[in-house]
């Protein structure tokens, strides 16, 4: 069984880590292809929809993604730029929906066929990298076990 690691690494930074039973080449497709990313994304325990997904991936490239909550009266949308693509190997994005966003890099790692991911959050401040491990970095656990769920049914 493979575990999330959730850590704090700095005052600002967060780093998760996970071992997927996948080629690197799988993995970065469920992170890199709208269809895919949707079907993992949301933890399935918040209640939460993906309304839209929206990503141009590529360097310079935007994303944006929109979410429904049924306690929330509007949609929330997520968004940002693709500061670097490197397929295999590494996508790092900003979140710009908030000016206490994070810069996100994912790393991926090939290691005898499977797969090392290293998620790295830069916040602009403690309290923004505080408010994220009580909020969304909460659902990353499941969310990895969403996407190892995607990905043994397409190894």
């Amino acid at each position: 069984m493979n575990h999330t690691v959730v850590e704090r690494k700095s005052d600002r930074e967060l780093v998760v880590t996970r071992t997927f039973d996948a080629p690197v080449h799988l993995v970065f497709e469920a992170w890199s292809k709208p269809e895919l990313f949707k079907l993992w994304w949301v933890p399935k325990s918040v209640g939460m929809s993906l309304l839209s997904c929206d990503m141009d991936i590529r360097t310079g490239g935007m994303y944006r993604l929109v979410f429904s909550h049924p306690d929330f009266d509007q949609p929330m949308a997520f968004f940002g730029t693709y500061k670097e693509v490197t397929p295999n190997k590494r996508l790092i994005w900003t979140n710009e929906d908030s000016d206490q966003g994070a810069v996100t890099t994912v790393t991926f790692e090939e290691r005898a066929g499977k797969t090392l991911v290293t998620l790295h959050e830069l916040y602009p401040t403690e309290a923004a990298r505080d408010e994220a491990l009580a909020g969304s970095a909460e659902g990353l656990p499941e969310q990895f076990a969403q996407l190892d769920e995607l990905l043994a049914g397409r190894s």
